[in-house]
């Protein structure tokens, strides 16, 4: 059959409704109805889901052997035209429609059977599924390769000790090992939540008609299997108007947000002039246009920025599904904005904070010099529940010592030993027998805590993780 000419943008707009309509939608209705300037990106999962749906017809006689093969050679047909750009410009509704219109340019009146038995209804729900899977699939990926290069990181840093905060204050000594594997965790359960979403976003819809299921015997188990589905929607009317999968993978993507934002708060810290502990590289920085010696840390002030939008994306769409009823509703036509929205975003997010983490360079001076001996007063008071005093007392009088070297102006380690003992004998000795910082991480050796041991056990553990194929 010889090709028709590249579409062009003086195609003639293709409707699958309209027969009992006298008018056409006006120009106004159809400005807020048309979809494909979003949707248009769906084309492969409709192909897809299409060709299987005629494997479908063919098998309970709809379709003869012949229409069968006219048909899936006239949609890869339309694939090929897709591919190059036949959706530009495109008149259409939406994606089903163009797709159709097309198949009708390529193999003529034949196409009118191949929406037998389906609605837009299941197809979409179908498409849309079919999308999120392959979008879950790069969102995995895309964390493995941040967590494995926190890890790469982290490994590297395990000899370096700094303060670790908590309300903003310095607590205790740990480890720059440790502080990067805090924001690897969380990664973790990232790609735990999705793995587990996806399973709940592999369920077939197709085959559930426009509500109340299809009125062609079509075999929905090998439909399932022939579009990598796990299982089949239990419910017509519930299928077609289910679109928590898109909320929950919007709460998930969301959640990543969050992550990121936590990671580039605390990095945006470090990397101020007070602080200093890090510092990007020159090609993950940016300048100011007024003062030359700035040196901004945009993209972890973007990656933070951008986790409210993917919050936005998320209550966007629950404030839209909780006013329809069971079914379909045209309200859903806005669900897809909103998760391609969530999944672009990250797919530019996520690149830039894994480079900037990979090339940022730590100043280990800087971090030692932070230091102070007044993260040493919990192994005081701990020193002092070893020689017998009961903890909620050995507090009281850390305290205590705290507060003399505050009046004195000196480090906690400095006190006199005499102010010391007249708070409690076995002060001095508890101060006698501090060690280096690096003692004080090493007090901390249970299993997720500072000391060399665990961070390593955590390094180990990570690793195998976000391996290739590892999967968390």
């Amino acid at each position: 059959m010889t090709r028709p000419p590249t579409e062009t943008h003086a195609a003639a707009p293709h409707q699958m409704w309209g027969g009992r309509f006298t008018l056409g939608p006006s120009e106004a209705l159809d400005a807020l109805n048309r979809s494909l300037p979003v949707d248009h990106r769906l084309w492969p999962q409709d192909v897809t889901a299409s060709k299987a749906w005629v494997h479908a017809l063919g098998r309970v006689g709809v379709l003869t052997s012949a229409e069968e093969s006219q048909l899936l050679d006239g949609l890869d047909r339309v694939a090929e035209r897709l591919a190059d750009g036949a959706a530009i410009g495109a008149p259409d509704e939406d994606v089903h429609t163009l797709v159709e219109r097309l198949l009708y340019e390529e193999v003529g009146a034949a196409a009118g059977k191949l929406h037998t038995g389906r609605s837009r209804n299941d197809q979409v729900a179908t498409d849309l599924r079919l999308w999120t899977l392959d979008a879950i699939d790069q969102l995995d990926a895309d964390l493995a390769t941040l967590g494995r290069t926190l890890v790469a990181r982290a490994r590297e840093g395990i000899d370096q000790i700094l303060p670790g905060y908590t309300h903003g204050q310095r607590a205790q000594p740990v480890r720059w090992a440790y502080v990067l594997l805090a924001h690897a965790w969380p990664l973790v359960r990232d790609r735990q939540r999705l793995a587990d979403a996806r399973r709940r976003v592999a369920e077939l819809p197709l085959g559930s008609g426009a509500l109340a299921g299809s009125g062609f015997p079509v075999d929905r188990v090998l439909l399932k299997e022939a579009l990598g589905f796990r299982s089949l929607s239990a419910n017509a009317l519930d299928a077609t108007g289910d679109r928590d999968f898109v909320a929950e993978v919007l709460f998930h993507i969301a959640l990543v947000g969050t992550h990121l934002s936590r990671l580039g708060a605390e990095l945006v810290q470090y990397a101020s002039s007070e602080y200093g502990f890090v510092r990007l590289a020159d090609d993950f920085s940016t300048g100011s246009s007024l003062m030359p010696q700035k040196r901004n840390p945009d993209v972890f002030e973007l990656a933070r920025a951008k986790s409210a939008r993917l919050l936005g994306d998320l209550l966007a769409l629950l404030a839209t599904l909780k006013g329809i009823p069971a079914g379909y509703s045209k309200d859903l036509q806005e669900d897809k904005a909103l998760l391609f929205d969530a999944c672009d975003t990250l797919a530019v997010v996520l690149p830039a904070v894994t480079g900037a983490v990979a090339s940022l360079s730590i100043d280990g001076q800087r971090m030692l010099a932070a230091l102070d001996a007044s993260l040493r007063a919990t192994d005081v008071a701990d020193l002092l529940v070893e020689a017998g005093v009961p903890f909620r007392e050995s507090h009281r009088l850390v305290g205590k010592l705290v507060r003399e070297a505050e009046r004195a102006g000196v480090p906690l380690d400095q006190v006199p030993q005499a102010v010391a003992a007249s708070i409690h004998p076995a002060l001095g000795a508890a101060l006698a027998q501090l060690g280096s910082w690096e003692d004080s991480v090493e007090g901390r050796a249970t299993p997720g805590g500072a000391s060399r041991k665990s961070v390593e056990d955590q390094l180990e553990e990570l690793r195998k993780l976000f391996a290739p194929g590892g999967g968390a």
